[in-house]
């Protein structure tokens, strides 16, 4: 198969790289055009417009950051999905919203391109060293003639139901793993305010109850005040407004997500979207005054 990847940012840099090794025919773009060559030096081709790439490729793969970038590249007359031939794959590893796998499933299917609603979990490291994990919706067929291509950059393939499931079970995962990084970050600067001894506040919380695998990732990078965009703030918000509009859209009250979201919110405008996800403690360090960190911490 001829792939097409567009988007060569934290995850889809680890993907061409992976592809690109195992001696998959790639072609790559990037708004970044240092990331271009990157990919290129490691083995990948450079392709130029989203048309183009899509005419010249079996399977399309879009790794971007929202929704509303997917159907910028997608959709409309210039659109990759207007230069796609029938039989031929459209894989969307961006984490979207539910409406929009959705519209993008009923687009592809007008055209009679295969549409493959693929999010992924795990970090950009993960991925670089080809271990990430796909969500799959969607007919047994499909996962099988794509499994070749997924199982050079991924460790895990969940086939998770049909088509919509994937999407849905990513934003629920997203949401508690945010919300649950909101809450120890409130609690940090919490105890840094009252003057806790911050060793014993994370060896505590982690020997019990409120131990999980985001502060098994992020709690002591936290308070080592090591704020490395692994997932950015700004992406965190993302995920969490899908989440709460998708709560919304189902009739169901969503008083912690809006809470959630609200959070990430406030230390986006703060200033803090482009530093990693855990960097929303600093929203509350900007009214307490206190940096919430361990003694070691620059």
């Amino acid at each position: 198969m001829r792939i097409g990847l567009i988007g060569l940012g934290g995850m889809g840099r680890g993907l061409a790289k992976n592809m690109a090794a195992k001696g998959i025919d790639l072609t790559v773009s990037d708004l970044d055009q240092s990331r271009v060559d990157h990919a290129v030096g490691l083995g990948a081709k450079q392709g130029s417009t989203a048309a183009q790439m899509a005419a010249d490729c079996d399977v399309l793969m879009i790794c971007v950051t929202t929704a509303e970038a997917v159907q910028s590249i997608a959709l409309g007359p210039d659109g990759a999905l207007a230069h796609m031939s029938p039989g031929d794959v459209l894989v969307d590893h961006t984490t979207v919203s539910a409406e929009h796998v959705d519209l993008m499933r009923a687009q592809c299917d007008a055209a009679g391109v295969r549409y493959a609603e693929a999010p992924m979990t795990r970090t950009p490291a993960h991925a670089d060293r080809g271990e990430v994990n796909i969500l799959f919706g969607g007919d047994e067929e499909l996962i099988e003639h794509l499994r070749p291509v997924f199982g050079t950059y991924a460790e895990n393939i969940f086939h998770v139901g049909p088509a919509g499931h994937a999407i849905r079970l990513k934003l629920i995962h997203n949401y508690i793993a945010f919300a649950n990084v909101a809450t120890f970050c409130e609690g940090f600067a919490l105890a840094a305010k009252e003057g806790l001894d911050m060793s014993k506040v994370i060896g505590i919380i982690s020997a019990a109850g409120g131990k999980s695998g985001m502060m098994d990732l992020y709690g002591e990078l936290t308070l080592l005040r090591d704020f490395t965009p692994h997932m950015s703030l700004s992406n965190a918000q993302k995920d969490v407004r899908y989440y709460a509009e998708w709560l919304e859209q189902a009739g169901l009250p969503g008083f912690m997500a809006q809470s959630v979201h609200q959070t990430y919110a406030l230390a986006s405008i703060m200033g803090h979207g482009d530093e990693g996800c855990t960097a929303v403690i600093k929203a509350y360090e900007d009214l307490t005054g206190v940096e919430a960190k361990l003694p070691e911490a620059q």
